[in-house]
């Protein structure tokens, strides 16, 4: 085997890797939902190769991604179910009827009314699907209800985002942002009392209706959660390194160091980063 821009390669490799007599020992058992923890964490890793700008490391794990989908695709074949050639015409299908003012006639020429259109059109195809389910004889929808259109496979922040904007399109939503500062206060209330109360299950109850919060701010303000929270990360990854380093300059080490010297540093970071040198 060679490398090759060719998408059959990969396909191949991945055929191999597969094949029972001479494959791999670790490919050869794998399932969807053995190799579905690895799926999501290759497209972070594409998320953070770009958030860290690395053209080279960005190519490595898009094609990551790639395999994740060919190894997919590679067990539903094996399985009967679909082949990787299904998947791209799936896609293709879908972009081709989801884009009519691009490859037919539409008078959707904004952002805003492609979006409409869309939305439309995404609306169409789950009827579609609900009436194929119906024609297998399976006729229950996975997708009830308003809000049954937003995955709750998303991360958490995600989804909460999404159902947020989804409600507030038939309206349930605050007029302004001052008013969910309100609802962060009281939350922040709430969560105070089951702290002293000592009650864990309402803790992380009262937790969870505080990030909900804050999410729907970040989405008034227009600073989207997940990225927001990205890069407060990387913000803490940077400070921790700076009191790592000053500690290693100055012969101490983390382990030993008080939290009062910790926070000096800390300090010292944010004062860094403010006056850069």
């Amino acid at each position: 085997m060679e490398a090759s821009e060719d998408i059959n390669r990969l396909l191949e490799i991945m055929a191999a890797l597969r094949q029972p007599e001479t494959g791999c020992p670790w490919d050869i058992v794998q399932s969807f939902e053995t190799i579905k923890p690895y799926t999501i964490e290759e497209a972070y890793e594409v998320a953070d190769a770009i958030e860290r700008k690395d053209p080279d490391d960005l190519c490595e794990e898009l094609g990551d991604l790639l395999l994740q989908v060919v190894f997919h695709a590679r067990i539903a074949e094996e399985e009967g179910l679909f082949s990787f050639g299904d998947v791209v015409e799936a896609i293709t299908r879908k972009m081709i009827r989801r884009h009519p003012h691009v490859f037919a006639r539409s008078d959707a020429d904004t952002p805003e009314a492609v979006k409409a259109q869309w939305d439309k059109i995404k609306q169409e195809e789950k009827a579609e699907r609900l009436a194929r389910r119906k024609a297998r004889g399976s006729a229950s929808d996975p997708d009830t209800g308003y809000l049954g259109s937003v995955q709750r496979s998303f991360p958490a922040l995600t989804e909460a985002l999404k159902l947020q904007e989804r409600a507030a399109k038939v309206g349930f939503d605050w007029s302004e942002a001052a008013p969910i500062l309100d609802k962060i206060e009281e939350e922040i209330g709430e969560l105070r009392e089951a702290l002293a109360e000592n009650r864990p299950e309402k803790v992380k109850d009262e937790l969870g209706d505080l990030i909900f919060a804050f999410v729907n701010i970040g989405r008034h303000v227009g600073a989207e959660p997940e990225q927001a929270l990205r890069g407060t990360n990387t913000k803490f990854r940077n400070r921790f390194s700076y009191i790592e380093a000053e500690l290693e300059a100055a012969g101490e080490s983390l382990a030993a160091a008080s939290l009062d010297r910790m926070e000096q540093l800390w300090q010292a970071a944010k004062l860094t980063e403010r006056h850069p040198a």
